[in-house]
C-alpha cells in the first residue's frame, strides 16, 4: 500500500546517518519483539512474511515515523497476533503497562487472480525497455512509488518467486518471475544526474512494454 514506509527516492528527508559498529539490539526488548516475529512466521505459522510486511505499512504514519526499527516490529506482531485470535489486546495492555497501537485494518481486497498459477516462461528478456505501471494498490506491495510510469532497461531476470500482494492476505500460491530493473536518474529526478542510474528490483505484474 503507498503509505509513510514508502519513503524511497523522495527528496526532503535529509542524510542518512550511518553509526560505526552499530549492535544489532540496543536494549534486550528489541531482541525479543524480533525473536517473537521469526516464532511466529517460522514455527507458528502464524502468518507469512508478506503479511507482516503489509502490517508495518498500515501502521498510524504519525506513529510509523515517529518508531524505531523494533518498535515497528512489536506493533505489526501485536497487530497481527490480535487479528488473528492469538491473544487479546486488552492481555497485552495488561502486560505492558499502558496503551499498544495497533495498525489500521486491512482495507478490502479482492485477489484477480483465484487459483494456484506458475508463469513459468518470463516474459521480458534482459535488455528489453519495460514500463512501470502506476497503479496505487490499497493491499501490500513491493513497487515503490518513486518508479510507478517511469520507464527503465531489464538488466537481470530472477528465479520465480511468491507474487507478495497476493501471498500477503490470499491462500493464492501465484509464482512469477521478477527483474532488476535499470533507471537513468534523470528519468526518476529533474535533477538527476545523467550519469548515474538506479537498479531496482520489479516484479513481473508490476511491468509492461512502453
Amino acid at each position: 500500500m503507498d503509505g509513510p514506509h514508502d519513503l524511497g527516492g523522495k527528496p526532503g528527508f535529509g542524510g542518512v546517518a550511518i553509526t560505526l559498529r552499530e549492535p544489532v539490539f540496543h536494549e534486550p526488548w528489541e531482541a525479543t519483539a524480533w525473536a517473537l516475529n521469526v516464532l511466529a512466521i517460522g514455527t507458528l505459522r502464524a502468518y507469512k512474511a508478506d503479511t507482516y510486511r503489509h502490517a508495518v505499512e498500515r501502521m498510524e504514519p504519525t506513529w510509523y515515523l515517529r518508531a524505531r526499527y523494533y518498535e515497528r516490529t512489536l506493533s505489526a506482531v501485536a497487530t497481527l497476533l490480535v487479528e488473528r485470535g492469538l491473544a487479546s489486546l486488552d492481555d497485552l495492555q495488561w502486560r505492558a503497562g499502558g496503551r499498544i497501537p495497533l495498525s489500521a485494518p486491512v482495507a478490502a481486497f479482492s485477489a484477480a487472480q483465484t487459483d494456484d498459477t506458475v508463469a513459468t516462461q518470463a516474459r521480458f528478456e534482459s535488455g528489453d525497455a519495460v514500463v512501470v505501471i502506476a497503479t496505487p494498490t490499497p493491499g501490500h506491495t513491493r513497487c515503490p512509488a518513486y518508479v510507478r510510469g517511469r520507464q527503465g532497461v531489464v538488466r537481470r531476470i530472477y528465479p520465480l518467486a511468491y507474487y507478495p500482494e497476493l501471498r500477503a492476505h490470499s491462500t493464492v500460491k501465484r509464482r512469477e518471475h521478477s527483474y532488476a530493473v535499470e533507471f537513468e536518474a534523470r528519468e526518476l529526478w529533474a535533477d538527476g544526474d545523467r550519469h548515474q542510474s538506479v537498479l531496482v528490483e520489479l516484479f513481473e505484474t508490476y511491468l509492461d512494454r512502453p
